[in-house]
């Protein structure tokens, strides 16, 4: 009986025990893939805690990253050359995992929006 019992209390103990949370935080800086739900378009970004660089297509921009709370960014590019580059491009979280995330953006005034998902690559 006794031996039941303690097999009981050890299951439990470990089964209470609390998974870490996940925090976007952990997304604020790093190396990121990124994949768009609706095309399937690839993209790779570095970010620190103020600018983006994002590399498309072999081609490099630079973002101004502004972090609004710990689920929402706003991207601005560092050098716009149309009307379209200098509109502020926004970013919600809207799930976390473990090394990823997914969002949804749109630009400011748009009713474009994009879905997709970032991964943590570092």
């Amino acid at each position: 009986m006794n031996k039941y019992l303690i097999i009981v209390l050890s299951i439990l103990l470990f089964s209470c025990q609390e998974k870490p949370k996940i925090k976007p935080n952990n997304f604020k800086t790093g190396k990121y893939k990124t994949v768009l739900d609706d095309n399937k378009i690839t993209s790779f970004a570095e970010r620190n805690d103020s600018i983006q660089i994002e590399t498309f297509e072999n081609k490099n921009d630079t973002f101004h990253i502004k972090w609004v709370n710990s689920f929402e960014y706003i991207l601005l590019k560092k050098n716009p050359k149309t009307l379209l580059d200098s509109t502020p491009f926004h970013v919600k979280i809207t799930a976390v995992k473990k090394d990823s995330y997914n969002f949804k953006a749109y630009y400011k005034g748009s009713k474009f929006k994009q879905k997709g998902t970032a991964y943590k690559l570092d």
